[in-house]
């Protein structure tokens, strides 16, 4: 019999002869495809790209007017290219495909919102216009036309040169050039978009126009408030009347009575 410690050298023997093969590593799992893409956010302050203004310009190019919002309180740099009118102005316009906004609002409030709301037709008055049969016309509604334009008399329309028409079908603005301005009667800033092509001057909706009325026609103040009392309307719609009569108060209640009746007879028809 042999002993235990010729066992142990056989075995090492046969280790020797019959070398066991290497442990090899498994190779490294692929990672998910979700991890090859890149993620921007305010967080990767490492991202060179984050810093750079060109390409901080194409990002917020494609951002609509609450990311530019957000990415305005991030840095500096972010609220300098965020607050860029150009960038602001373009989506501004995107969601309604407007092909372009003249002019500078007066307060950077106005970019904050985009809605419908803050867009309008200018509707040069006409004698025989009536608010229901402007309404039937662009397909809005009579309150809706009195609200936009700061109107509580349907009769205040006689007084105006202009009226903001509300937008209904917002296809209307697509491939549009909207202007922005402040409508000093209706005290409303909106972007106007006119149908025929050519925007009116705007000191007509200004304060020019009632002192150029008001220097013409030398209104008494005592004629023009009888005379608003007489037609039950407001002051500046007695000083139209006035104004297209040549400052004769009985001519002037000559021509609101033939407007009433022919807005009455519109409305039996």
């Amino acid at each position: 019999m042999g002993c235990c410690c010729d066992q142990d050298d056989d075995v090492e023997i046969l280790r020797h002869l019959n070398p066991s093969p290497p442990v090899q590593s498994l190779p490294p799992e692929p990672p998910p495809e979700d991890s090859s893409a890149v993620v921007l956010s305010p967080m990767n302050s490492h991202f060179l790209a984050l810093s750079c203004r060109d390409i901080l310009r194409l990002i917020f190019e494609n951002l609509s007017i609450p990311d530019l919002a957000r990415s305005s309180c991030v840095s500096r740099l972010w609220h300098s290219v965020a607050s860029d009118q150009e960038i602001v102005s373009g989506a501004f316009k995107a969601p309604w495909k407007v092909k372009d906004v003249v002019g500078k609002p007066s307060s950077w409030s106005f970019w904050r919102d985009n809605c419908l709301g803050k867009f309008a037709i200018s509707h040069r008055i006409l004698r025989g216009d009536s608010l229901a049969s402007l309404a039937v016309k662009y397909s809005v509604q009579v309150t809706d036309i009195k609200r936009l334009n700061n109107m509580i008399s349907d009769h205040g329309i006689y007084s105006r040169e202009r009226l903001l028409i509300p937008i209904g079908n917002p296809n209307i603005l697509i491939n549009s050039i909207c202007y922005i301005e402040m409508d000093a009667i209706a005290k409303r800033e909106v972007a106007v978009l006119y149908l025929d092509g050519i925007p009116i001057t705007h000191h007509l909706y200004g304060k020019e126009t009632c002192e150029r009325g008001m220097s013409s026609v030398q209104v008494n103040k005592r004629v023009l408030h009888l005379l608003s009392r007489s037609m039950m309307v407001d002051d500046e719609t007695a000083q139209y009347y006035l104004s297209i009569s040549n400052g004769d108060p009985r001519a002037a209640l000559t021509e609101f009575a033939e407007d009433i009746r022919w807005e009455r007879h519109l409305s039996i028809a």
